[in-house]
């Protein structure tokens, strides 16, 4: 979601800034900014905090401090997804405290006092906002950030670190800090509660920096602390330290271990392809293949040290997820009853937090996440940690998130960085994990026999052959594409483990394109959603060569009857022929329970040149942010 970028340097740490941001534009953002102190360059032996913002991209923030020119050796910097005010310069960060009775606007913005960048939302903001008023605090902006800088700054008698730590004491919500103070020129002090924030060790004892992403940081440094929650960090020149906190009581000095984190910044070319998107969803025959290299046969191990008297242990099992990791949850919730044979629960993380649930210590726990850091889904486990919950698992593809470290067990994909915010290959990678989970968790209760193993590991192994043969149907898709490029609206039908895919279809098509989509279970087309089919709404609908084929045909002839035009992705041998009102793409085969990942490939294509149709911005979707970091 929002970028963090910060630096105590002995050089000109502004183009380290800039590119950090750069690094998390993949994130989604609608503002930027930085700021730095020009008096902690020994060029520059006196000023204070300045600061550039734009409601631009990264690249025009760019031009304005090359053109101003901006420079120091302490500086934060910020990409921001609009929470409280409008996508607005006043609301950008970093934002200033100028002290009491001052109002910027009015008085032509002298040197500010504190400058801060903050990810997440404070609860208590208007509480806070309305004290300060009431102390002469003029207030620039509408957002739940700028009550932070002047709160430091009210604190503030001399030492910076103390000042934040009395901020942070009164803050009720989730954040990520990083602050600066015009009395200190070689200082930044960061904190986090509820949102990730890390600190980069230099590669020499002269220069510390945070971020909210080790992304942020590729090239510049691969030495990462993560700091845990209630952490504060004081970055000073040629050092730093962390102190742990809890409940607004210090606790002591903290030692956290230095990891070696490779970022690859290199992840981030686009090559021959027109976005990011495009290139990731033609990566996911790698992706997939990379996520299952090394699975010589299905043990339980896979998933971590313990796993097999976990697995043996547990009578149920919850997942829990959000947005399209809360789709590959419910394809797997068919899985995992099916081969398994264990009732599975899949729930919005979101709403899970907030209602009353009954607690099940044999139930395992299964958290989605493609970054690891997601707010909902993190709230959502520790949640249900809280209830007394011990059986813990990760789908995740980021091996050092939040996720991971609070999860008992793992699987950890391969998807590499992806860069839309769409997701795709991480949807795909998640698949491929949970399909694994399902035959771990049947061979552990028996009910995987050794042929049963061998048939599913064949198929797995032959997947990036198979989606291969699928992205070679693009131009066809692109056909589809032009059509849909005109429409407003869309309905999406699957049946059985493919409704979660006509769900994640909808929602891409929604996501990119802007068309309004929804998805149903085919059965329910007659029960209310046929009263809107009309030659106007497109009806795409997936068709496997499964089951429930017949049952699917009769709910297309029922979108036939009332002069509905059907789009159907059907199987070789489901004898679904093109007609007038009925276009239809033939799979290359039929793929049996590991189908889910082949149908949704051509669904992410149509989203993908439908947008590409509307001249939307595929890889940044208006208002959407990449990884979703606040409630």
């Amino acid at each position: 979601m929002c970028g963090i970028v910060g630096a105590v340097s002995s050089r000109n740490i502004v183009p380290i800034l800039v590119q950090g941001l750069q690094r998390l534009e993949y994130r989604g953002y609608d503002s930027c900014g930085v700021a730095v102190h020009t008096a902690s360059l020994d060029i520059l032996p006196t000023g204070g905090l300045c600061r550039a913002r734009s409601t631009a991209r990264v690249a025009e923030l760019l031009e304005q401090v090359r053109h101003a020119p901006m420079e120091g050796a302490t500086g934060i910097a910020h990409t921001r997804w609009a929470t409280h005010g409008a996508p607005l310069e006043c609301n950008a960060h970093p934002h200033f405290s100028y002290g009491p009775g001052v109002d910027a606007a009015e008085y032509g913005a002298p040197a500010g006092h504190v400058a801060l960048v903050h990810n997440g939302i404070i609860e208590n903001h208007e509480h806070l906002r309305a004290a300060l008023q009431a102390r002469g605090y003029v207030f620039a902006s509408q957002t739940d950030t700028e009550v932070i800088a002047h709160l430091v700054d009210s604190l503030y008698d001399g030492d910076l670190f103390k000042a934040v730590q009395a901020s942070v004491a009164l803050l009720k919500g989730a954040f990520a800090i990083a602050v600066m103070h015009k009395d200190e020129p070689h200082r930044v002090v960061g904190a986090r509660a509820g949102s990730p924030l890390i600190l980069g060790v230099g590669q020499d004892s002269t220069e510390h920096f945070l971020a909210s992403d080790a992304m942020a940081l590729a090239g510049v440094t691969n030495q990462i602390v993560y700091l845990q929650e209630g952490d504060l960090v004081d970055l000073q020149l040629g050092s730093y330290r962390i102190v742990g906190q809890q409940s607004g009581q210090v606790l002591s000095p903290a030692q956290r271990p230095v990891h070696t984190v490779h970022a690859h910044s290199g992840a981030a070319e686009l090559g021959p392809y027109r976005h990011f998107m495009q290139k990731e969803i033609f990566e996911q025959p790698r992706a997939i293949a990379d996520t299952l290299e090394g699975v010589q046969g299905i043990v339980p191990d896979l998933f971590g040290e313990g796993a097999e008297g976990v697995f043996q242990a547990i009578d149920s099992v919850l997942i829990l997820a959000c947005g399209t990791s809360y789709y590959s949850g419910c394809t797997a919730k068919y899985w995992i009853e099916s081969i398994a044979k264990i009732p599975t629960q899949v729930e919005v993380a979101s709403e899970y937090r907030y209602r009353e649930s009954v607690p099940n210590p044999r139930q395992l726990i299964v958290t989605i996440s493609q970054s690891g850091e997601t707010a909902d889904t993190l709230a959502a486990l520790r949640h249900a940690q809280s209830l007394g919950h011990t059986h813990t698992l990760t789908i995740c593809n980021v091996a050092s998130s939040a996720m991971v470290r609070e999860c008992a067990l793992a699987y950890i994909t391969r998807a590499g960085v992806e860069i839309g915010v769409a997701s795709t290959k991480a949807f795909t990678t998640q698949l491929a994990g949970l399909f694994l989970l399902a035959l771990a968790l049947a061979q552990t209760k028996g009910h995987l026999s050794a042929a049963q193993e061998s048939a599913h590991l064949q198929a797995m192994r032959h997947l990036p052959v198979a989606l291969q043969a699928v992205l070679a149907l693009e131009p066809q898709i692109i056909s589809w594409a032009a059509d849909f490029a005109r429409m407003e609206n869309a309905l999406f039908l699957g049946r059985g483990l493919h409704y979660p895919i006509a769900l994640e279809g909808a929602l891409k098509l929604k996501e990119i394109s802007y068309i309004h989509a929804e998805a149903y279970p085919a059965g329910e087309l007659k029960h209310g959603p046929l009263a809107l089919v009309t030659s106007a709404m497109p009806v795409v609908t997936v068709a496997p060569n499964d089951a429930l084929l017949e049952k699917l045909k009769s709910n297309m002839e029922e979108v036939r009857a009332r002069g509905g035009v059907l789009y159907v992705l059907a199987d070789a041998d489901t004898r679904i022929a093109s007609s007038q009102g009925l276009h239809v793409i033939r799979m290359p085969e039929h793929y049996g329970p590991l189908s889910p990942l082949l149908h949704v490939v051509p669904l992410q294509l149509l989203a993908y040149h439908t947008a590409c149709a509307r001249g939307t911005d595929v890889d940044k979707p208006r208002n959407l942010a990449k990884s979703v970091t606040v409630e």
